[in-house]
């Protein structure tokens, strides 16, 4: 473990070292000083000691060091001395300028919580899990955008039209429900197995798509591989949730959504090459056979989340408490355990109302711009890249937001601005399309932390799983029929903008029901949430 170290000298008044000698209070919470005012071989030095009672870093100690002034200013020395290592894998050399910087801040000009750090100051596990976290959202990312990104190249290799197009968008969500009992086995099994298989099975049957001989084999390879890719995007929400201090929930969801992100651009940079030959995009459903060794090594270090072991030893200790005391076997865990109707209901009817515009306004995206606007491959590319790039300040935006002003108010935000600007962006023409189209990347990614911690925030953890797949069987269907529906009406009425903008009716109803039903669940315990898990119906 490489230690790094930040030094600072700094010439204070007498007043002002109070502020240098208390534990501190932002990015990282000390306990401190130990061995208080405890004095060096010189007298006139005094030492405090600090070390880490909470924050991201695996090692922490903050020696200070105050000596008398020796130039008869009155002015008195202080060294501060910080070694640290953060707890982040992979991508921590991320971090390293920020963090200095930040260290470097003396007291009273520093940022209780900087705006790339979560409200929440997180533990050294929850800092390690977050890390992962993104390197799985960032493979998923890649393997649930592919189909979209390659398609109307398959499609044009395949001589297929845009409606078989839909067809074959609408039939690869069948895998959905493949999707749903895997994830429901996440509440047996546990989170950290099906995540691994989830990722393995996802990134072989995906190659499996290179050697597709026409649409209904590609559409067969990709069935699987949705499945396996939705398992993982619903896995890593549920351990990011269940992981995350109350207060830093949505922010975690933010950041793997920004490296979800970051794995659908990586997939965007295959359409550089994918004009150079009608089977070139073949190449694109190779590359996730290099993800499977990078996952495997780093799956050793994920942990169980905590609150599935909480569970399962509850569990464990009913069943033994039952088979020693028969008369108390009715105390034991049962079929009894239900979902809450009423929240999933509502849940599930906001998640059909945004995939209905959500799905095709995505899907068709490049086959808008390469039949109706005649974008080349790589005019696509540097499109995508351009315009969506700028979302990432939206998401980071919308988990601090909703962090602080609440789910509702930012979600219903960014559902509006996001939808509206991508209905203009689908009628325009030129720059209004490139600017249109980079305001609503922006003001939509301000959506998504805020609402999508909603399905595993709402359930109880032995349901968690289950509800959410079910939550994303209804969002798949409300995609597929936007999808059909899209298809039918560029078909009929002039073009896939028009389309869109007929479409936009679902965010409008999911705006009313974020406004009106939704509760707020903001720095909320999830056991507040659910206080009594697995007993409504």
């Amino acid at each position: 473990m490489h230690v790094s170290v930040v030094t600072n000298h700094a010439l204070v008044d007498r007043s002002e070292v109070t502020a240098w000698i208390e534990p501190r209070d932002d990015l990282i919470v000390e306990a401190g000083p130990l061995d208080d005012e405890r004095q060096s071989a010189r007298e006139s030095v005094q030492q405090f000691v600090f070390i880490a009672r909470n924050g991201p870093f695996d090692h922490w100690r903050r020696v200070v060091t105050v000596a008398p002034p020796t130039d008869g200013s009155g002015r008195v020395a202080i060294t501060e001395t910080i070694e640290h290592h953060l707890a982040v894998p992979v991508w921590h050399p991320l971090f390293a300028i920020p963090i200095r910087r930040h260290l470097r801040r003396p007291p009273g000009s520093r940022p209780a919580h900087p705006w790339w750090s979560p409200p929440d100051a997180l533990s050294p596990r929850a800092a390690t899990v977050l890390g992962l976290l993104c390197v799985f959202a960032l493979v998923g990312g890649y393997l649930g955008t592919l189909i979209t990104q390659t398609l109307t190249y398959a499609a044009g290799d395949f001589d297929a039209t845009t409606a078989d197009q839909g067809m074959l968008l609408a039939g690869v969500r069948v895998g959905v429900l493949l999707s749903l009992v895997i994830v429901a086995t996440a509440d047996r099994r546990g989170r950290r197995t099906i995540l691994a298989f989830a990722l393995v099975a996802g990134c072989s049957v995906t190659a499996l798509g290179a050697l597709a001989p026409g649409m209904a084999a590609l559409g067969a390879t990709q069935t699987f591989a949705r499945a396996f890719s939705t398992v993982v995007a619903l896995v890593i929400a549920i351990i990011a949730v269940e992981e995350m201090p109350a207060g830093a929930r949505a922010f975690a969801v933010s950041v793997v959504t920004l490296t979800a992100g970051l794995g659908a651009g990586l997939c965007v940079l295959n359409l550089l090459y994918i004009d150079l030959a009608d089977w070139a995009w073949r190449l694109a459903y190779l590359l996730p056979l290099l993800f499977i060794p990078v996952c495997w090594r780093l799956l050793r270090q994920m942990p169980e989340t905590f609150r599935f072991e909480i569970h399962e030893q509850s569990i464990r200790e009913a069943e033994f408490s039952a088979r020693h005391t028969p008369a108390d076997r009715s105390n034991a865990p049962s079929a009894r355990v239900r979902i809450d109707r009423r929240r999933f209901t509502l849940l599930a009817c906001a998640a059909f109302c945004w995939s209905m515009f959500l799905a095709p306004a995505a899907q068709f995206l490049n086959e808008f711009l390469r039949t109706e606007r005649g974008f080349s491959g790589a005019g696509i590319a540097l499109f995508v890249l351009a315009t969506n790039t700028p979302g990432s300040i939206g998401i980071v935006l919308g988990g601090r937001l909703a962090e602080r002003y609440g789910r509702r108010v930012i979600g219903a935000l960014g559902v509006t601005g996001g939808v509206v600007f991508t209905v203009v962006a689908y009628l325009s023409w030129g720059w209004p399309l490139w600017l249109a189209s980079m305001i609503a990347a922006v003001v939509g990614a301000i959506a998504v932390p805020a609402l999508a911690v909603y399905g595993p925030e709402l359930f109880p953890t032995e349901l968690r799983g289950r509800a959410n797949g079910g939550l994303q069987v209804v969002g798949v269907a409300g995609s597929s029929v936007g999808l059909l529906s899209a298809g039918w009406l560029a078909d009929h009425i002039g073009g896939l903008g028009q389309a869109i903008a007929l479409l936009a009716i679902g965010p409008a109803i999911l705006v009313v029901l974020v406004l009106t039903l939704f509760p707020e669940t903001a720095r909320r315990e999830l056991e507040e949430l659910n206080p009594t898990p697995g007993t409504t119906t």
